[in-house]
Parts: C-alpha cells; sequence; structure tokens
C-alpha cells in the first residue's frame, strides 16, 4: 500500500434511508478505530502463568469522529437530527485503496465553535450501533 492523502479518508452519512451516501461537508480531519474487549481465561492451568483470552469473545466497537468547517448543509441539518432523535443510521467510511466500512452509527457528541476573527468550526464523533460490513477495495 502506497501512502495516501488523509483528504480521500471519507465519512459518508445516508440521508434519507434509502443507501444514497453523501460525503459531511466542511470536514477536515476524519477517524475511524476499532477496538475489541478481550475475555482473560486465565486459570492455575495456564501454561506458564501465561494469560489466556477466549478467541472471539468480547464486545467489538467502532468509533469515528471528524473535524470541519461549519457549512449548514444538508449532511449539517441531518446530523443535528439524527443526535435529537437519538436515530442510528448507516454510515460509510471510505479509506483509500483499503476499502468501505459500512455500518449504523449513533451520533454521541457534535460540538461547534468559532472565534472573532475565523470561521466556524464543527466536530462530531460516532459509535457504532451494531455490525459493521467491510468491502475491500478492489485495487488494493
Amino acid at each position: 500500500m502506497t501512502a495516501q492523502n488523509g483528504k480521500d479518508l471519507l465519512i459518508k452519512l445516508d440521508l434519507t434511508g434509502d443507501g444514497q451516501f453523501e460525503t459531511m461537508a466542511g470536514l477536515r480531519a476524519t477517524r475511524i478505530s476499532f477496538n475489541a474487549e478481550t475475555v482473560d481465561v486465565t486459570s492455575l492451568e495456564s501454561q506458564g502463568g501465561w494469560r489466556e483470552l477466549l478467541a472471539g469473545a468480547g464486545v467489538k466497537t467502532a468509533a469515528i469522529s471528524g473535524s470541519g468547517v461549519f457549512k449548514d448543509a444538508d449532511t449539517d441539518e441531518r446530523a443535528r437530527q439524527i443526535f435529537f432523535d437519538a436515530e442510528t443510521p448507516n454510515f460509510q467510511v471510505i479509506v483509500p485503496d483499503f476499502g468501505v466500512i459500512e455500518g449504523a452509527f449513533q451520533v454521541t457528541s457534535i460540538e461547534y465553535a468559532g472565534s472573532h476573527n475565523g470561521e466556524a468550526t464543527y466536530e462530531v464523533s460516532l459509535a457504532s450501533a451494531g455490525a459493521l460490513a467491510f468491502t475491500a477495495d478492489a485495487g488494493a
């Protein structure tokens, strides 16, 4: 895999529930992280006293975050609606030359900021709300 342009990592939102995704407006920085809890099954019989983990157990989660400039676009309005209505619509994260992660997410926070002589900015955080699907990039 070669070096990738950070602006190509996109967060997309299903605006209407019909599977048509639109890139969230104004984002300058994006991030996705995956986590898996461990289930410790170590016992007195564990070889050499080493910890043993139960394969395939534990809760898996994903978190998405992004920050950018406030554009007051359709995606901004939809993100606010999702937060206030506590919905869990589908989102996509496009990771260049890697693939697409898609699934239900809940908007856990939206922050707006601005200074007297600068642009209005926002930050958004999302938490996975179900199983995620991964589709590998055909060119990867």
